[in-house]
């Protein structure tokens, strides 16, 4: 029953995430406390695991719920149901709608859904962010730490761009707070 309910849920969360692993965190968020997998500290932290490791943020998060679930049948289970949804369009869209893809009123949809998209990913940054500083939902505990490592990654952020014209690459950003949070922690 447990590969049932994780294959379940994870097609949902294939079906439903448009905008790419950032706009999925919050159905994985829900589907995961739902079901009783992790609690918001466990997620928090298998967050940040599936963007430290190679790969599409939702892959990994299913990989590493279904693994942590049911094992290695688990994890293949929870992956295969995250990534069939996007296959079986991707392959729809190449073989019937390729033609459609210029339409305007197509493009216009798509323009449509990038803003909300926006709206999607940076409210998940800010939830981890303030789950990261102040804990989760249940307890609040600060935690200067986090909290200086998200001010030296913001500060680079926004500083590197205005002294040098050009954007910080997210690699370096990464290293950086991997860097930091080895030395503070």
């Amino acid at each position: 029953m447990i590969y049932l309910s994780l294959f379940w849920e994870f097609l949902k969360v294939g079906m439903f995430a448009f905008g790419g692993a950032y706009g999925a965190i919050p159905l994985i968020k829900e589907s995961v406390l739902a079901q009783g997998w992790l609690n918001e500290a466990m997620f928090a932290n298998m967050v940040a695991l599936s963007e430290s490791t190679p790969g599409p943020i939702m892959v990994n998060a299913a990989t590493y719920i279904g693994a942590s679930q049911a094992g290695v049948l688990g994890a293949v289970v929870a992956t295969l149901g995250v990534i069939l949804p996007s296959f079986i369009i991707i392959l729809l869209v190449t073989m019937f709608l390729r033609k459609w893809l210029k339409h305007r009123n197509v493009q216009a949809v798509l323009r449509g859904i990038k803003p909300c998209l926006m709206g999607v990913i940076l409210a998940t940054g800010i939830y981890m962010a303030f789950t990261a500083v102040l804990g989760g939902a249940g307890s609040i505990t600060f935690d200067w730490i986090a909290l200086v490592i998200l001010l030296v990654l913001a500060a680079v952020s926004v500083g590197y761009p205005l002294i040098r014209k050009k954007e910080f690459s997210p690699t370096l950003l990464i290293v950086l707070a991997a860097v930091i949070g080895a030395v503070l922690y």
